[in-house]
Protein backbone atom coordinates (compact mmCIF):
# COMPACT_ATOMS: atom_id res chain seq x y z
CA UNK A 1 0.00 0.00 0.00
CA UNK A 2 2.70 2.57 0.57
CA UNK A 3 4.22 1.77 -2.80
CA UNK A 4 0.74 2.30 -4.42
CA UNK A 5 0.63 5.67 -3.26
CA UNK A 6 3.80 6.54 -3.64
CA UNK A 7 3.21 5.50 -7.33
CA UNK A 8 -0.09 7.59 -7.56
CA UNK A 9 1.63 10.68 -6.53
CA UNK A 10 4.25 10.38 -9.11
CA UNK A 11 1.19 9.97 -11.17
CA UNK A 12 -0.16 12.81 -10.11
CA UNK A 13 3.18 14.64 -10.37
CA UNK A 14 3.04 14.17 -14.22
CA UNK A 15 -0.55 15.06 -14.45
CA UNK A 16 0.24 18.25 -12.83
CA UNK A 17 3.28 19.09 -15.11
CA UNK A 18 0.66 18.31 -18.35
CA UNK A 19 -2.27 20.67 -16.81
CA UNK A 20 -0.41 24.00 -18.00
CA UNK A 21 -0.40 22.76 -21.22
CA UNK A 22 -3.39 21.01 -22.48
CA UNK A 23 -7.18 21.09 -21.48
CA UNK A 24 -8.20 18.97 -18.42
CA UNK A 25 -10.02 16.58 -20.49
CA UNK A 26 -7.27 16.05 -22.65
CA UNK A 27 -5.00 15.50 -20.03
CA UNK A 28 -7.71 13.00 -18.81
CA UNK A 29 -7.59 11.13 -21.81
CA UNK A 30 -3.82 10.56 -22.40
CA UNK A 31 -4.00 8.96 -18.68
CA UNK A 32 -6.63 6.65 -20.01
CA UNK A 33 -4.62 5.70 -23.37
CA UNK A 34 -1.01 5.39 -21.55
CA UNK A 35 -2.67 2.88 -19.01
CA UNK A 36 -4.87 1.14 -21.50
CA UNK A 37 -2.25 -1.44 -22.88
CA UNK A 38 -0.66 -2.19 -19.99
CA UNK A 39 -3.76 -2.75 -18.10
CA UNK A 40 -5.36 -4.84 -20.81
CA UNK A 41 -2.51 -7.30 -20.38
CA UNK A 42 -2.40 -7.69 -16.82
CA UNK A 43 -6.16 -8.53 -17.52
CA UNK A 44 -5.99 -11.08 -20.36
CA UNK A 45 -3.00 -12.85 -18.66
CA UNK A 46 -4.90 -13.04 -15.37
CA UNK A 47 -8.79 -13.26 -16.07
CA UNK A 48 -8.95 -13.89 -20.14
CA UNK A 49 -11.59 -12.06 -22.49
CA UNK A 50 -14.38 -13.75 -20.94
CA UNK A 51 -13.69 -12.38 -17.76
CA UNK A 52 -13.36 -9.10 -19.17
CA UNK A 53 -16.52 -9.20 -21.12
CA UNK A 54 -19.05 -10.92 -18.63
CA UNK A 55 -19.56 -7.36 -16.50
CA UNK A 56 -22.24 -5.48 -15.30
CA UNK A 57 -22.47 -2.50 -17.96
CA UNK A 58 -25.13 0.04 -16.45
CA UNK A 59 -22.82 0.09 -12.98
CA UNK A 60 -19.35 -0.10 -15.47
CA UNK A 61 -21.23 2.83 -17.62
CA UNK A 62 -21.81 5.05 -14.90
CA UNK A 63 -18.43 4.66 -12.74
CA UNK A 64 -16.62 5.27 -16.45
CA UNK A 65 -18.86 8.85 -16.06
CA UNK A 66 -17.39 9.44 -13.01
CA UNK A 67 -14.35 8.58 -13.65
CA UNK A 68 -13.82 11.36 -16.40
CA UNK A 69 -15.25 13.98 -14.25
CA UNK A 70 -13.27 13.04 -11.57
CA UNK A 71 -9.74 13.29 -13.81
CA UNK A 72 -11.43 16.26 -15.41
CA UNK A 73 -11.56 18.10 -12.26
CA UNK A 74 -8.39 17.17 -10.24
CA UNK A 75 -6.36 17.81 -13.57
CA UNK A 76 -7.82 21.36 -13.75
CA UNK A 77 -7.13 21.71 -9.70
CA UNK A 78 -3.82 20.70 -10.18
CA UNK A 79 -2.92 23.85 -12.38
CA UNK A 80 -3.11 26.29 -9.60
CA UNK A 81 -2.77 24.22 -6.62
CA UNK A 82 -0.13 22.42 -4.77
CA UNK A 83 -0.09 18.80 -4.56
CA UNK A 84 -0.43 18.78 -1.03
CA UNK A 85 -3.06 20.83 -1.20
CA UNK A 86 -5.03 19.12 -3.77
CA UNK A 87 -4.53 15.83 -1.27
CA UNK A 88 -5.81 17.69 1.61
CA UNK A 89 -8.95 18.22 0.44
CA UNK A 90 -9.11 15.08 -1.54
CA UNK A 91 -8.86 12.95 1.77
CA UNK A 92 -12.40 14.30 2.16
CA UNK A 93 -13.27 11.39 0.37
CA UNK A 94 -13.90 8.45 2.34
CA UNK A 95 -15.86 10.32 4.75
CA UNK A 96 -18.44 10.90 1.79
CA UNK A 97 -18.30 7.42 0.87
CA UNK A 98 -19.62 6.45 4.23
CA UNK A 99 -22.19 9.32 3.81
CA UNK A 100 -23.16 8.26 0.58
CA UNK A 101 -23.47 4.78 1.89
CA UNK A 102 -26.17 5.23 3.79
CA UNK A 103 -28.86 6.36 0.87
CA UNK A 104 -27.93 4.00 -1.70
CA UNK A 105 -26.12 1.16 -0.04
CA UNK A 106 -28.96 1.24 3.12
CA UNK A 107 -25.79 1.21 5.15
CA UNK A 108 -26.15 2.11 8.67
CA UNK A 109 -24.44 5.17 9.94
CA UNK A 110 -24.47 6.39 14.13
CA UNK A 111 -24.27 9.49 15.45
CA UNK A 112 -20.78 9.52 16.17
CA UNK A 113 -19.77 8.46 12.98
CA UNK A 114 -21.89 11.51 11.18
CA UNK A 115 -20.21 13.91 13.92
CA UNK A 116 -16.84 12.21 12.45
CA UNK A 117 -18.02 13.38 8.50
CA UNK A 118 -19.01 16.58 9.52
CA UNK A 119 -15.77 17.58 11.59
CA UNK A 120 -14.13 16.19 8.08
CA UNK A 121 -16.13 18.56 6.11
CA UNK A 122 -14.72 21.17 8.30
CA UNK A 123 -11.82 20.36 7.76
CA UNK A 124 -12.50 21.01 4.16
CA UNK A 125 -13.85 24.58 4.97
CA UNK A 126 -10.40 25.44 6.73
CA UNK A 127 -8.33 24.20 3.96
CA UNK A 128 -10.17 25.91 1.28
CA UNK A 129 -11.09 29.48 3.51
CA UNK A 130 -14.18 30.02 1.74
CA UNK A 131 -14.10 33.77 3.35
CA UNK A 132 -14.05 37.30 2.03
CA UNK A 133 -10.33 37.29 2.20
CA UNK A 134 -9.70 33.53 2.00
CA UNK A 135 -8.67 31.16 -0.97
CA UNK A 136 -11.58 29.10 -2.26
CA UNK A 137 -10.79 28.88 -5.88
CA UNK A 138 -12.55 27.09 -8.77
CA UNK A 139 -9.07 25.02 -8.61
CA UNK A 140 -10.46 24.15 -4.88
CA UNK A 141 -13.67 23.53 -5.82
CA UNK A 142 -12.33 21.43 -8.18
CA UNK A 143 -10.41 18.93 -6.50
CA UNK A 144 -13.55 18.66 -3.72
CA UNK A 145 -16.21 17.92 -7.30
CA UNK A 146 -13.27 15.26 -8.01
CA UNK A 147 -13.52 13.88 -4.28
CA UNK A 148 -17.26 13.77 -4.51
CA UNK A 149 -17.15 11.49 -7.73
CA UNK A 150 -14.54 9.53 -6.02
CA UNK A 151 -16.65 8.57 -3.56
CA UNK A 152 -19.64 7.72 -5.86
CA UNK A 153 -17.56 5.72 -7.75
CA UNK A 154 -16.51 3.84 -4.72
CA UNK A 155 -19.88 3.22 -3.96
CA UNK A 156 -20.38 1.76 -7.45
CA UNK A 157 -17.40 -0.43 -7.14
CA UNK A 158 -18.69 -1.81 -3.71
CA UNK A 159 -21.37 -2.97 -5.43
CA UNK A 160 -19.58 -4.16 -8.73
CA UNK A 161 -17.02 -6.13 -6.53
CA UNK A 162 -19.78 -8.74 -5.79
CA UNK A 163 -19.59 -10.04 -9.25
CA UNK A 164 -16.97 -8.71 -11.52
CA UNK A 165 -13.29 -8.70 -10.99
CA UNK A 166 -10.80 -5.66 -10.14
CA UNK A 167 -9.43 -6.51 -13.56
CA UNK A 168 -12.57 -6.16 -15.20
CA UNK A 169 -12.98 -2.95 -13.17
CA UNK A 170 -9.84 -1.28 -14.26
CA UNK A 171 -9.54 -2.02 -18.00
CA UNK A 172 -13.13 -0.27 -18.41
CA UNK A 173 -12.81 2.67 -16.57
CA UNK A 174 -8.93 3.01 -18.35
CA UNK A 175 -10.91 2.55 -21.78
CA UNK A 176 -13.95 4.43 -20.75
CA UNK A 177 -11.75 7.40 -19.50
CA UNK A 178 -9.78 7.04 -22.73
CA UNK A 179 -13.09 7.47 -25.31
CA UNK A 180 -15.55 9.71 -23.29
CA UNK A 181 -12.78 12.22 -22.05
CA UNK A 182 -10.99 11.79 -25.74
CA UNK A 183 -14.71 12.34 -27.41
CA UNK A 184 -15.55 15.42 -25.26
CA UNK A 185 -12.20 17.00 -25.54
CA UNK A 186 -11.89 16.16 -29.52
CA UNK A 187 -12.54 19.61 -30.52
CA UNK A 188 -10.05 21.53 -28.58
CA UNK A 189 -6.96 18.67 -28.85
CA UNK A 190 -3.61 20.26 -28.92
CA UNK A 191 -0.76 18.16 -30.21
CA UNK A 192 1.27 16.66 -27.85
CA UNK A 193 4.72 18.51 -27.39
CA UNK A 194 7.94 16.15 -28.14
CA UNK A 195 9.09 16.22 -24.57
CA UNK A 196 5.60 15.42 -22.56
CA UNK A 197 5.52 12.07 -24.55
CA UNK A 198 7.61 10.48 -21.54
CA UNK A 199 5.86 11.96 -18.83
CA UNK A 200 2.12 10.62 -20.66
CA UNK A 201 4.40 7.13 -20.76
CA UNK A 202 5.54 7.52 -17.00
CA UNK A 203 2.01 8.25 -16.16
CA UNK A 204 0.54 4.96 -18.12
CA UNK A 205 3.11 2.94 -16.47
CA UNK A 206 3.39 4.11 -12.84
CA UNK A 207 -0.56 4.31 -12.81
CA UNK A 208 -0.82 0.79 -13.95
CA UNK A 209 1.66 -0.74 -11.25
CA UNK A 210 0.15 1.37 -8.64
CA UNK A 211 -3.18 0.38 -9.25
CA UNK A 212 -1.58 -3.55 -9.11
CA UNK A 213 -0.02 -2.67 -5.86
CA UNK A 214 -3.38 -1.21 -4.75
CA UNK A 215 -5.54 -4.34 -5.29
CA UNK A 216 -2.79 -7.09 -3.97
CA UNK A 217 -2.48 -4.90 -1.06
CA UNK A 218 -6.51 -5.01 0.17
CA UNK A 219 -6.45 -8.59 -1.23
CA UNK A 220 -3.90 -9.38 1.72
CA UNK A 221 -4.55 -7.19 4.32
CA UNK A 222 -7.26 -5.97 6.47
CA UNK A 223 -9.11 -3.07 5.00
CA UNK A 224 -8.94 -1.11 8.24
CA UNK A 225 -5.53 -1.62 7.93
CA UNK A 226 -4.61 -0.31 4.50
CA UNK A 227 -6.46 2.38 4.23
CA UNK A 228 -5.05 4.51 6.95
CA UNK A 229 -1.89 4.23 4.77
CA UNK A 230 -3.46 6.49 2.04
CA UNK A 231 -2.90 9.49 4.27
CA UNK A 232 0.56 8.89 3.62
CA UNK A 233 0.00 10.48 0.02
CA UNK A 234 0.23 14.14 2.16
CA UNK A 235 3.73 13.67 2.68
CA UNK A 236 4.61 12.80 -0.45
CA UNK A 237 2.81 16.08 -1.81
CA UNK A 238 4.71 18.27 0.28
CA UNK A 239 8.09 16.32 -0.69
CA UNK A 240 6.91 16.75 -4.59
CA UNK A 241 5.95 20.31 -4.09
CA UNK A 242 9.22 21.45 -2.51
CA UNK A 243 11.14 19.12 -4.78
CA UNK A 244 9.79 20.33 -8.66
CA UNK A 245 7.99 23.66 -7.40
CA UNK A 246 9.60 25.35 -3.90
CA UNK A 247 5.95 25.54 -2.63
CA UNK A 248 5.36 24.70 0.80
CA UNK A 249 1.82 24.37 2.55
CA UNK A 250 0.55 26.97 5.12
CA UNK A 251 -0.74 26.55 8.41
CA UNK A 252 -4.41 26.72 7.18
CA UNK A 253 -3.44 23.70 5.09
CA UNK A 254 -1.63 21.40 7.75
CA UNK A 255 -4.86 22.41 10.06
CA UNK A 256 -7.16 21.57 7.65
CA UNK A 257 -5.63 18.40 6.48
CA UNK A 258 -4.97 17.17 10.38
CA UNK A 259 -8.76 17.63 11.20
CA UNK A 260 -9.47 15.45 7.86
CA UNK A 261 -7.58 12.57 8.34
CA UNK A 262 -8.19 12.95 12.19
CA UNK A 263 -12.10 12.37 11.16
CA UNK A 264 -11.43 9.78 8.48
CA UNK A 265 -8.90 7.37 10.84
CA UNK A 266 -11.80 7.60 13.73
CA UNK A 267 -14.15 6.20 10.91
CA UNK A 268 -12.31 3.55 9.60
CA UNK A 269 -11.92 2.72 13.53
CA UNK A 270 -15.41 2.78 14.11
CA UNK A 271 -15.71 0.81 10.77
CA UNK A 272 -13.00 -1.88 12.32
CA UNK A 273 -14.94 -2.26 15.72
CA UNK A 274 -18.21 -2.80 14.08
CA UNK A 275 -16.39 -5.89 11.65
CA UNK A 276 -15.74 -7.80 15.38
CA UNK A 277 -18.70 -6.56 17.47
CA UNK A 278 -22.27 -4.77 17.07
CA UNK A 279 -22.24 -1.56 18.35
CA UNK A 280 -25.50 0.57 18.86
CA UNK A 281 -23.34 3.64 18.59
CA UNK A 282 -21.38 3.57 15.61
Amino acid sequence: MLAAVALFALMDTGLKILSPHYPALQVATLRGLAALPLVLAWSLASIGVRGLLRVHWPLHLLRGALGVALMAGFVFGLRTLPLSTAYAISFVAPLLVTAMAVPILGEKVGPRRWAAIVVGLVGVLVVLRPTGQGMMTLGGLAILGAAVCYAASAITVRVLAQRDSTQAMVFWLMLMLAVGAGALSWHDWLPVQPGHWWVIAGIGVVGTLAQVLLTEAFRRGEASMIAPLEYTALVWGVLLDVALWQVLPDGMTWLGAAIIVASGLYLIKRERVRAVTPVIDS
